[in-house]
Order: C-alpha cells, then sequence, then structure tokens
C-alpha cells in the first residue's frame, strides 16, 4: 500500500474512533495555551483490534523501509509506549521507553529497558506536534550512548516549526498520516463542512496566534 493511500486510511481510522475530534467553531485549548479547532488522541484506537493491528503493521513496515539499519524500538512516554511496544513485538525486536525525565525515586531511570552503547534506535511516537517532547526523548537515548537513526508516529499536524526541528536535530521523521490527508477524509466522510476547510487551513498556518 502506497503512502498517500495509508495517509487516508489512517486519517479515516482516526475519525472513526473520535481518536480526532475536529471542531472548528467551538475551539480547544491545548496545554501550551494555543486555540486549536482540532483535539487528537491516538490512544483511543488501541481499543479496536483490528484498527490497532492495522496502525501496527504500517508503522513496522514504515521501519523496515525507512530505517532498515534499525536495531531497537523506543517508545516516548506516554502515548508512544504501547504503539512502540506492538511495533518492536511484530519486528522482533528489543524494545525499551523514554520518560520525559527521570524518575524521582527507585534507580531515577528515565530510560526503562536495556539499552547498548551504539545501538540504533527507532523512537515510537503517536503524535508529532512541534516535536519538542518527542526530540527531549530522542536526545536522552543518545546521552545515553545510543543512536537515533529516526523517528515514526501515527500522525503529524505538519507544523513547519516541528519540521524545523526535527531538521535541526538531525532525526529523520516520517508519519502514517498527515493533517492535510485528515482534513480532505473528514470533509468526504461529512465530518465537517467544505466551509470549515479554509478556518482549517488557516489555523495550521499560526497555530500559536490563531484565535487569539
Amino acid at each position: 500500500m502506497d503512502s498517500t493511500t495509508t495517509a487516508h486510511q489512517v486519517a479515516s481510522f482516526l475519525l472513526e474512533t473520535e481518536a480526532v475530534k475536529l471542531r472548528p467553531e467551538q475551539p480547544f485549548k491545548w496545554s501550551s495555551g494555543w486555540n486549536s479547532p482540532i483535539y487528537c488522541d491516538n490512544r483511543v484506537t488501541l481499543s479496536f483490534p483490528y484498527i490497532r493491528s492495522y496502525i501496527k503493521q504500517q508503522l513496522a513496515e514504515l521501519v523496515k523501509q525507512q530505517y532498515p539499519d534499525a536495531e531497537a524500538i523506543a517508545g516516548v512516554a506516554t502515548a508512544g509506549i504501547a504503539q512502540g511496544t506492538l511495533v518492536a513485538d511484530l519486528l522482533e525486536m528489543p524494545f525499551l521507553y523514554v520518560r520525559p525525565e527521570p524518575k524521582k525515586h527507585g534507580m531515577g531511570n528515565q530510560i526503562e529497558g536495556r539499552l547498548l552503547e551504539g545501538q540504533k534506535v527507532v523512537m515510537i511516537e503517536d503524535l508529532i506536534s512541534t516535536g519538542g517532547s518527542s526530540l527531549k526523548a530522542a536526545e536522552a537515548v543518545k546521552a545515553a550512548g545510543a543512536e537515533v537513526v529516526g523517528m515514526a508516529a501515527i500522525f503529524t499536524y505538519g507544523f513547519a516549526l516541528a519540521e524545523e526541528n526535527f531538521h535541526n536535530a538531525g532525526i529523520p521523521l516520517h508519519c502514517l498520516s498527515n493533517y492535510s490527508a485528515l482534513v480532505e477524509a473528514a470533509a468526504k466522510q461529512g465530518y465537517i463542512q467544505e466551509s470549515a476547510m479554509d478556518t482549517l487551513a488557516e489555523w495550521r498556518k499560526s497555530p500559536n496566534t490563531w484565535g487569539v
């Protein structure tokens, strides 16, 4: 299956499971303070076996095609842990996960699992917005002596800031679906009116000032 077909299929699944909610007329407020016409929580897809399996298989194929030298899979906590585990199991690769920061008790670990010096690691995320938290996890893996060969995610908003951040970090990013595919699928399936598409397009151009 080609990437465009996959992007639209995943977008349809996100809408079907209500992992994504589009509400241009009544924006959500993100933790960053941004106003947004979209809210996305891809963990919801884990409750649907067929969709969970499809996403797992597509992420695994993405890893094999884009990062053929990968030796381990690392999930970004918390949403990337389940997806990363599923992918690592399918690929029969070692798995570990990375917290936003070290634990404040016990061993004080930020990385859970066995990470080897020089090991080539692919990070798994469920969602990419600015890329800040994802890249912070990747830096922890690199600081521990491994090599981050790339990151794979279910969905990206496609912000220019995220593209810049990943470029500056030298970490390739590949995602199954994206904001453009989602909006197209939502309009086609009647989740939003055609008249709302301009609003959705304007938001992505300047999400930090939209609706202010």
